[in-house]
């Protein structure tokens, strides 16, 4: 390709400042180096977590940057080193890596990459600590490994995942983050169990995945709680049987789906982050499972760690 090895001039949402809007500003992204892939994002999601580091203001040294990092898109080029992706490959940039040697990515346990979480942690896993990024003559910082808010980024080898070529990457994209958070908690971690009752509340991305996780898991009954009524068709087909709005019912709605159950379900998976909710949801179940809980605090604490020049 014409581009290989060169610095491509694309567009991107920076980040300049907290609490301000993101800026459409023509950005320089350099070659990939040693172990690095350059990549063409066509399709990026937005997730709460790009919102609350730029809204929260809690990470000022993060800035500026660009956001970003549930996306889906086609290998532009690849550095030195780099043996498994080639140009054209279609591809997910990660924000969790896989270096697949270590004994965390061996153990069928955990996904928390011995790599990605000690030696390399202070420099985000790419080579030099050296900007990708450079816009108006500032280097733009790495946000999770991935910067997807961008025409093109750079990233490690390992935090790449190569999917089937036929793969709409207009869909696939959601994979990322939001689908494989709410999907792994209903079968990796919950384990929801064939012939059981589960309890779904908030169906965004999160809940609906969590919805498709208790299906594929084999739950007999699945019920979808959401204020959002306009919801229920929707989580019906990814696999919801019930549908509760707590605002039709006066009781509680921990109440209510006791009563629904014959005095509670076997899996309840809370998707809204919500703290009344979390509340709720503990009430209505022999096991319950923080989801939204879970993925906020550890993918917000993942943030905090992996903010460096690249």
């Amino acid at each position: 390709m014409a581009t290989v090895g060169k610095i491509i001039k694309c567009k991107a949402a920076v980040a300049w400042e907290p609490n301000k809007p993101l800026v459409i500003e023509e950005i320089e992204v350099a070659p990939p180096q040693a172990n690095e892939i350059r990549i063409k994002i066509v399709a990026t999601a937005v997730c709460h977590t790009d919102l609350y580091h730029l809204l929260e203001n809690m990470h000022k040294d993060g800035f500026p940057t660009v956001l970003g990092h549930e996306a889906a898109g086609v290998v532009e080029s690849v550095g030195p080193g780099v043996t498994e992706y080639q140009a054209g490959d279609k591809v997910i940039p990660l924000f969790i890596r896989q270096c697949r040697e270590c004994r965390f990515c061996k153990s069928p346990k955990t996904n928390q990459c011995e790599k990605a979480w000690t030696g390399l942690a202070n420099n985000d896993m790419m080579a030099p600590r050296e900007s990708r990024f450079t816009c108006k003559g500032k280097k733009l910082l790495q946000f999770s490994g991935t910067s997807t808010f961008a025409e093109y980024t750079v990233v490690n080898e390992l935090a790449v995942a190569k999917i089937d070529p036929a793969a709409p990457l207009d869909k696939v994209c959601l994979l990322g983050c939001g689908v494989c958070t709410g999907y792994g908690a209903a079968v990796n971690t919950a384990k929801v169990e064939p012939g059981s009752t589960c309890a779904v509340f908030g169906l965004g991305a999160v809940g609906l995945a969590a919805v498709m996780g208790c299906k594929a898991a084999g739950a007999k009954r699945i019920i979808a709680v959401d204020i959002n009524p306009g919801k229920f068709e929707k989580a019906k087909v990814f696999g919801a049987t019930d549908f509760v709005n707590p605002k039709d019912h006066k009781e509680p709605i921990s109440q209510v789906l006791s009563e629904m159950t014959g005095g509670g379900v076997d899996f309840s998976l809370e998707c809204t982050g919500n703290v009344d909710v979390m509340v709720s949801s503990k009430k209505v179940l022999l096991l319950l499972l923080y989801v939204a809980q879970l993925a906020s605090v550890y993918i917000f604490s993942y943030s905090a760690v992996r903010w460096s020049p690249r």
